[in-house]
């Protein structure tokens, strides 16, 4: 009988002594916010959620160890085991990880060690997963994609500036990126070499590899477009525009009991809940035992757009039951038509009712999920990426509820208030129908679908996000592509879209 050999441990180092000059800014880039979170806490999200990654390390900059802890306590990331103050330089940095993860290991023990830049905050779970899978044949692994542009290289003459030496063979060039995944034990021999050069300094750990250990391959692992350092100002803002384009993907289902003992003795309100896909959310969870207030104009004369009808509402629902658990607003009009010939009543219906109406109910809601730590649940349209002709006051109020629930559940997560934005594609809805007629059968998603969805993401723990819901397409492994890829290739299906 063979005996079993186990897996070596992972884990994942984050570097993140970076100060954030290159940036601009007094602090640290990787406390920089992006999409309401700093880039860091979305770059240990990350870990946090890989299975191939047992626990992670966090290296900070002097001086700014306490706000890591803060983070990781307010988030409840239960993978990291230490945060250790970094060194003066990347590869000091990297000695002192080293150290630190030979601490206690038994003699002859390895483990598994990836290195990432806490300021590469897109970083896919397929990166991940593919590095620790290499580590199974290769003592050191690296990250890179392919580079898209011309590399050149040049020498400077004087003043007169630089000129062309070389133009070397892009097909063989790669851009390096990270995770850089080690054995513990060669990254660590590597340093040991290293030490005994006076001239040694490198800008990552592969290149210590390959210099000082010369005889270890260095395997490398696919990248990701995605994967990008914020390092320059214009980085902050293209990571942050990633953030918003990419939709989390929908919570796996339950099973029915789960459902049932979830919501049994809970209270739901929803603002939009007459018909379409509020009125749906509404007898679901009735149907699973949650108490139920359905509100809306044309069946309980509730005015979303009206501060003193929202307060009265949730102050009825809580009264009669004790608590209020989870809110939801579905209620919204779909105008369209040119700007300059949209007179003044349709244009402050639209605002009060797209936008300054959740406002009011986010902000009477707050006391009331505070005291449970609930949730509360905004809607978007497919159109928010981009806004289109004619649909300005529609899409421009529903980018503002991405931008609203990105902003809320940074604020409101002290109190363990979530807050989720659901963005169905084109859904049979009756403001729909009104504004398109009937459409052919089988484009447009249910109304049920949509709200099957929406109480899956009222009993997640995610908050902050965006839910794509999408019609499934039989022909796409969507298991394959990563949230960003279908995002962006979703961005020209919207450009035709309203859900």
């Amino acid at each position: 009988m063979s005996k079993h050999i186990a897996k070596p441990r992972t884990t994942a180092v984050i570097l993140a002594g970076g100060t954030g000059q290159r940036v601009g800014l007094s602090i640290p880039k990787q406390l920089l916010k992006i999409a309401g979170k700093a880039v860091v806490e979305h770059t240990l999200a990350t870990f946090e959620k890989a299975d191939s990654i047992d626990d992670v390390i966090v290296l900070m900059a002097p001086g700014f160890v306490p706000d890591i802890e803060k983070i990781v306590a307010r988030a409840g990331f239960t993978k990291v085991s230490r945060i250790i103050e970094g060194g003066a330089t990347r590869n000091e940095t990297t000695e002192r990880a080293i150290a630190a993860l030979g601490e206690g290991l038994a003699e002859g023990e390895d483990l598994n060690v990836l290195f990432h830049d806490a300021v590469r905050p897109l970083l896919s779970q397929r990166v991940i997963d593919d590095c620790v899978a290499a580590l199974e044949r290769y003592q050191a692994v690296d990250v890179a994609i392919p580079s898209a542009d011309t590399i050149i290289v040049t020498r400077t003459h004087g003043e007169d500036g630089e000129f062309i030496t070389e133009i070397p063979d892009r097909s063989r060039l790669r851009r390096g990126q990270t995770p850089q995944a080690f054995k513990l034990s060669t990254i660590r021999r590597a340093y040991e070499v290293a030490a005994g050069d006076p001239n040694f300094q490198a800008t990552d750990d592969c290149t210590v590899v390959l210099r000082y250990l010369p005889d270890v391959p260095i395997n490398v692992v696919a990248g990701d477009e995605y994967n990008m350092k914020v390092t320059q100002p214009v980085d902050v803002f293209i990571a942050d525009k990633l953030f918003q384009l990419a939709s989390t993907a929908t919570p796996e289902p339950m099973g029915e009991e789960v459902y049932r003992e979830l919501l049994t003795g809970r209270t739901v309100v929803v603002f939009g809940g007459s018909y379409g896909i509020g009125k749906d959310i509404a007898e679901l969870a009735e149907s699973y035992g949650a108490t139920v207030y359905a509100l809306g104009r044309s069946t309980t004369g509730t005015h979303v757009e009206n501060p003193e009808e929202v307060d009265d509402a949730l102050s009825k629902a809580y009264s009669e039951t004790g608590r209020i658990d989870y809110v939801v607003n579905t209620a919204g009009v779909l105008r369209i038509g040119k700007l300059a010939e949209t007179d003044n009543a349709t244009i402050e219906e639209a605002l009060k009712v797209n936008y300054l109406a959740p406002v009011q109910i986010a902000r009477s809601a707050y006391k009331y999920l505070a005291e449970t730590k609930g949730q509360l649940l905004l809607y978007t349209s497919s159109s928010y990426t981009r806004g289109r002709a004619e649909y300005s006051l529609y899409s421009s109020t529903k980018a503002a509820m991405v931008n609203l629930t990105q902003a809320l559940s940074d604020e409101w997560a002290g109190d363990s208030v979530r807050v989720n934005c659901v963005n169905p594609e084109r859904t049979a809805t009756p403001m729909r129908t009104k504004a398109f007629g009937q459409e052919p059968a089988g484009s447009l998603l249910s109304s049920e679908a949509v709200a099957r969805t929406s109480l899956d993401v009222l009993l997640s723990e995610l908050t902050g996000h965006v839910i794509d819901v999408r019609q499934q397409d039989p022909t796409a492994d969507a298991s394959r592509a990563t949230g960003f890829e279908q995002a962006l290739a979703s961005v020209l299906d919207r450009q035709d879209g309203v859900a």
